[in-house]
Order: structure tokens, then C-alpha cells, then sequence
């Protein structure tokens, strides 16, 4: 079943009859070649490319809940590649370009919009350093232009230029970056997987790895064991509770992020807004809500919720930066489980049991990284190689100190990792 303009107006002139389930609700197999553990953005795009450009197509994906329902629906819906150091700038390089033909690629809209991404700076050295994070952008082959106060003036007028203590210098403008429907990213990867024969299997929670001579076989589940060649983790939050089942204690503190949405209001805000001094980051829905949030919750936590004093914390940094945003009543505010890394940023790898693998740690980055995290895990399942432009995300960086990418380590304890 294919998505088209004649098809929507055709089903519209039949009452919506003709439209059949997105994917099938299929019980779980005895045995497949690969099981992913994890039905969120990551693991679906991970079975997808699986069957797109590996042509696998005996893959089970596990999710205790329904698809969708962690991390992917429970973010920002911010897609950007302004990453600064080597590794992940072309990581983060290589997910936006899959960003921006993804909508043909599974023929399904999940509503990328390229609005532009503005990230404020508030002195001197901020200035400095949003110079030398868009002159690696532009090496790297990406797009940023360094704005001066009046140039964020003339794309922003609405913010508050002159507060006494972090008064607004100028920006640094990401034209690809943007926003995309966090759900829908889910739902088009579910049917694209589907239809090329992946098994999406919800409501199974993962038990238990089985273990034997070193070598994974198979996973133990509420609905019955499965046996498998190969078992990729993508859990986000839960990583470290998952792996512990293989015996293994991952380099991963769980945090909350909350977020936010108000009412619906008339178009205002055309792009994403972030303020450099108040980690605080805003846009607005198509629905006219506007979607904000700020720091994560600075202790570990695998509650999905969020609390009232970073609620405070992050509407004050809105109120400094756009004080109209005091006049918007907030509707609701949800919380996800970030996995963080000792130096915030991810881990694609082979663990040292044989046929076991992970991928975590993707901190403030996993909605960006969804086309990107997939397309490279599923590289290295089906290759046992590394892809060319997540090569630097070894496990091995945290015992050996060589390759450690510190982007924005951000935790309570690190030092005991």
C-alpha cells in the first residue's frame, strides 16, 4: 500500500474504507538471524535498513510496550548537524543527508521541516568558539553562517536583546537544520520494515541473553524464548539494565529530560532557537504549541517523568530569553530516559561476547541521529564492520583513553565508570 496525493482524495471520497493497518501484529518465531532488542526510533531503523540495503529479512524486532512509545515520542523533534569534533560531525553529517531523502525513501511523511537552527551566543568567547564549531560544520561539507546582532535581529525581533546578564551578541545559523514528527518517524520506519518482511513484535519484553561458550544465542521473553544468531541492544535509557543480563556493566548513567508544550498559538517562531547560556531550546508544532525544553535532570533516574524544580529551571530561561513566552499557557510536559556517556557521545560496537551488540549512549542526540544510528548499526550487523562514519564509537575509547570525543559529557558520577 502506497501514500500519494490521489490516494488520500480517493479514500476521502470513500469514507477512508480502503485503508488497511500500517504493519502486521505478528506473534514472535522460534528462531531469526538477528533480534533487536527495542522498538523506538533507533531499533526501527535499524531493521529497516537491515532489509533495504542488506537484504535480511529473518529479523525480529522486540518491544515491551507499543512502537514508539520511549524516547521517539518523548523528545524535541529537533535534526541538526552542527556537531563540532572529529567523529561526530561526520556521524551527525551523514544522518542529516538520509534526513533529508527520507520521506521518498519510505514513502511516508514525517514531516521534516528545514527551518534553520540558530544557536545564540552571549560573549566574546561564545563568540569564538561558534566560530570554530561553523568553520568544522563547513568543513565537513555542512552549512553555517556566523550572524551578528543584527542579523538575528532581522530573522528574530522578538527576543530580548538587552537582558542585563546574558544580553545577545549574535547566532550561529544551521539553514538544514530543523524539525521532523517524532511519532511519524517511528510509524515510517515500522511500515517500511514491515513491508520488507521484518517481524515488529510489541508487548514482548526481553527477560533474559541467553549465553553459551562465549557466544549469544538467543533472548528469553515474556512471550517465550527466541533463539538468534546475532542480538542488538538499542534501548536507549534501559542499556545498562539490558546488558547487565549478559553480564556486561556499560559506561551509561539514565537521566531525565523533560520537555515541554503550550497551547496552540498563531505561527510565530520559523525556526529553532536555542539560548547559549540557558540551555534552553524552542520551536513551534505545526499544531502552533510551542515545544521547548532545557537541561536534563542532574541525577540518575529511570523514572519517565519530570519534576517541578527543572520545570521551574527551564521556564525561567524561556522567560529571560522571549519574555512574551509568560504569556502561553503550558499544557503538558513529559520526561524520557537519556542514556549518557562519559563523553557524550554514542556507542555503536561488538561487545566481547560473540553475536552481542550494542548501541547507546546517544545523550542529547538520539532524535537527530535516528537515519544515521540505523543505517550504521545495521552496517555492523550485517557486516561485523564498523560504518565509515560511526568508526570512532568503540567501546574500547573508555578503557583506553584513545579516541574519547568529549562533545558535551554531561552527569553525576562519570567517575565511576
Amino acid at each position: 500500500m502506497r501514500y500519494s496525493g490521489l490516494r488520500v482524495l480517493t479514500e476521502g471520497l470513500r469514507g477512508n474504507t480502503g485503508w488497511k493497518p500500517a504493519w502486521r501484529d505478528p506473534d514472535p518465531r522460534p528462531e531469526y538471524d538477528i533480534v533487536i532488542i527495542g522498538g523506538g526510533g533507533h531499533g526501527l531503523a535499524t531493521a529497516f535498513y537491515l532489509a533495504q540495503e542488506h537484504k535480511l529479512r529473518n529479523v525480529a524486532v522486540l518491544e515491551k510496550g507499543y512502537l514508539g512509545g520511549g524516547n521517539i515520542g518523548r523528545n524535541t523533534t529537533i535534526v541538526r548537524a552542527n556537531y563540532l569534533l572529529d567523529g561526530n560531525s561526520q556521524f551527525y553529517s551523514h544522518s542529516l543527508k538520509l534526513w533529508e531523502k527520507l520521506e521518498t525513501t519510505l514513502n511516508y511523511n514525517v514531516m521534516h521541516s528545514q527551518r534553520g537552527i540558530i544557536n545564540l551566543f552571549h560573549s566574546d568567547g561564545q563568540r569564538d568558539a561558534y566560530a570554530r564549531r561553523g568553520n568544522a560544520m563547513i568543513n565537513q561539507g555542512d552549512d553555517a553562517i556566523l550572524l551578528d546582532r543584527d542579523g538575528v535581529r532581522r530573522m528574530i525581533p522578538y527576543l530580548d536583546f538587552d537582558q542585563t546578564r546574558f544580553p545577545i551578541y549574535g547566532g550561529l545559523y544551521h539553514p538544514r537544520g530543523g524539525t521532523a514528527r517524532h511519532d511519524a518517524v517511528a510509524w515510517g520506519y515500522a511500515r517500511g520494515a514491515d513491508r520488507r518482511g521484518v517481524d515488529l513484535i510489541q508487548n514482548c519484553e526481553v527477560t533474559g541473553i541467553d549465553i553459551e561458550g562465549g557466544r549469544v544465542t538467543g533472548v528469553q521473553t515474556s512471550r517465550g524464548a527466541i533463539r538468534a544468531k546475532k542480538v542488538g541492544i538499542v534501548v536507549a535509557g534501559r542499556s545498562s539494565q539490558v546488558a547487565a543480563m549478559a553480564g556486561m556493566r556499560l559506561p551509561i548513567e539514565s537521566h531525565i529530560l523533560q520537555a515541554f508544550v503550550t497551547e496552540g498559538l498563531k505561527p510565530v517562531i520559523d525556526n529553532v532557537i536555542t539560548y547559549g547560556m540557558g540551555h534552553f531550546y524552542i520551536s513551534q508544532s505545526d499544531k502552533g504549541g510551542l515545544v521547548f525544553g532545557g537541561d536534563l535532570d542532574f541525577y540518575a533516574s529511570y523514572a519517565a517523568r519530570g519534576n517541578l524544580p527543572m520545570a521551574e529551571h527551564v521556564v525561567e530561561a524561556g522567560m529571560t530569553l522571549m519574555p512574551m513566552i509568560g504569556k502561553a499557557r503550558m499544557l503538558r510536559s513529559w520526561g524520557g530516559i537519556m542514556d549518557m556517556s562519559p563523553d557524550g557521545s554514542p556507542i555503536i560496537d561488538r561487545t566481547h561476547i560473540d553475536g552481542l551488540y550494542v548501541n547507546c549512549g546517544w545523550c542529547y542526540g538520539g532524535f537527530k541521529a535516528v537515519p544515521g544510528s540505523g543505517h550504521c548499526f545495521a552496517h555492523l550487523l550485517a557486516t561485523d564492520k564498523p560504518h565509515p562514519a560511526a568508526e570512532r564509537y568503540r567501546l574500547d575509547r573508555f578503557t583506553t583513553g584513545r579516541g574519547l570525543m568529549d562533545e558535551e559529557s554531561t552527569g553525576s558520577q562519570h567517575n565511576l565508570h
